[in-house]
């Protein structure tokens, strides 16, 4: 098999490993916390990916990564960690909290889509060997990470959903009252 291949193969199946953690464990105990408890959990994962800098490190990845897939790749990733992290430091303040959660997912969920598309773009499978020791990031923790920003949307508007039913009712509960 080619190495392109290889990572084509790699890169769906690092999905059902993840996917099958998150039902057995993940979505579990998802259910005994509270919206915010969730998301901060989230978040705390995504707190690493300033890690994603390592795509332009010389050394760490070969001389031939694309650079327009390395270096999106690794600000896209140092942009979502900050976020995560502000948004952890807010947990007490929630609007600001939340705020921080909604954008978190929204740059970190563009910025994988992106490096996908970059990575098709710029010939990535072609040149897997290029990503050196950092070829265990798009196998192994871009797989959990997409995972958990759909969870995390998922959440958040299940959340938005809650808290208008909760106002319907608080509302009705008021007009009859009167």
């Amino acid at each position: 098999m080619s190495p392109s291949t290889i990572l084509q193969i790699q890169l769906i199946l690092g999905y059902l490993p993840w996917l099958l953690i998150l039902g057995a464990y993940v979505l579990p105990r998802m259910k005994s916390l509270d919206h915010a408890q969730a998301q901060r959990a989230i978040a705390t994962l995504h707190s690493f990916r300033f890690f994603g800098l390592v795509f332009i490190v010389p050394g760490v990845v070969g001389p031939d990564l694309p650079t327009g897939f390395a270096a999106s790749a690794a600000y896209g990733d140092f942009a979502t960690g900050l976020l995560a992290m502000l948004a952890l430091m807010s947990f007490r303040v929630r609007p600001l909290f939340w705020f921080f959660v909604a954008v978190f997912n929204l740059v970190g969920a563009a910025d994988l889509l992106t490096n996908y598309y970059h990575g098709v773009q710029f010939g990535l499978p072609e040149r897997a060997g290029q990503l050196a020791a950092a070829y265990w990031i798009p196998i192994l923790y871009v797989p959990a990470l997409m995972i958990t920003h759909v969870l995390a949307f998922y959440l958040l508007v299940r959340s938005l959903r809650g808290r208008g039913h909760s106002e319907t009712a608080h509302t009705t509960a008021r007009a009859v009252a009167s």
